[in-house]
């Protein structure tokens, strides 16, 4: 019996996360048999907790959460002004009773200063996430921080970049979130980072180069596969697409056309795509 649990990103289904939307995104994940939906908890000041909590139940499934920072509010810049809105996105999950916070917790997507990432911007991200996973950790939450692409993100782009943080901050309740998507354009492969990750690693977007149906697109999926085996990945296996697309995600991310397939496909084909990995390759 494998021990990893297999998710999907609410933008399977949906262009954006708002009280109807976001319901029947939780009952197609649970209709077509995922264990749990990662929410976009984008802006806690509107998001329906109440709801939602309900949703999760009738649909028999639990939730994660991610975010990305708003631009006002990216964490070397602004390290106040991003953990008031990280306690409220914690305020909100707390509701929900949803224990799990990934994504781009420390930086803004689509924030770019045309330099790498300084040391002292580095140490802020490190200074200001550790008091907040304690925070996290009192509430019974755990959290992970991304690496995103150099197209998305100057702050963390490799896995191992974003382990060295993960390391220096030190919070037993902070792990890495990897996503293949990223990993194809900033990675020397697949393999050799998720092992040399492995001890932080515990949640993955599983997600292809053209961000539609797994399996059809330049990701290296045996790589990927044998690492998670020969790493004892035991975390969070996410299927990661965007099937409609908002103008701010858009903007954020450069997805300027849909994916290659509409949400069913995408889901129901995604799913069989990772279990048959887990199978396969005995996970």
């Amino acid at each position: 019996m494998s021990d990893v649990s297999y998710g999907a990103h609410a933008f399977v289904w949906i262009g954006d996360w708002n009280t109807e939307s976001g319901n029947h995104a939780i009952q197609e994940a649970g209709k077509i048999g995922f264990n749990f939906i990662e929410i976009p908890l984008l802006d806690p000041e509107a998001f329906d907790a109440h709801s939602h909590k309900k949703a999760l139940a009738d649909a028999g499934i639990s939730s994660t959460c991610s975010l990305v920072l708003p631009k006002d509010k990216h964490m070397p810049d602004e390290p106040e002004k991003a953990i008031a809105f990280l306690t409220k996105v914690l305020d909100e999950m707390e509701k929900l009773e949803c224990d799990y916070l990934g994504g781009c917790i420390a930086y803004s997507l689509g924030t770019l200063t045309g330099f790498p990432p300084s040391q002292d911007e580095r140490q802020v991200v490190i200074d200001t996430l550790g008091p907040f996973a304690e925070d996290a950790k009192s509430r019974g939450i755990k959290l992970s921080l991304e690496a995103c692409n150099r197209y998305e993100t100057y702050m963390y782009n490799s896995l191992e970049d974003t382990r060295e943080t993960i390391l220096a901050i030190g919070a037993d309740n902070l792990s890495l979130h990897a996503d293949t998507y990223h990993m194809n354009i900033e990675e020397e492969g697949f393999y050799k980072p998720i092992m040399a990750t492995a001890d932080v690693l515990d949640y993955i977007h599983m997600s292809e180069s053209h961000r539609g149906l797994v399996g059809t697109g330049t990701v290296n999926w045996d790589e990927v596969w044998r690492g998670l085996k020969d790493a004892n990945f035991t975390g969070k296996l996410v299927l990661e697409s965007f099937a409609a697309i908002n103008p701010a995600l858009a903007a954020a991310t450069c997805l300027w056309r849909p994916p290659n397939e509409g949400p069913e496909i995408l889901a129901t084909q995604g799913i069989e795509f990772l279990r048959q990995g887990v199978s396969k390759y005995g996970l």
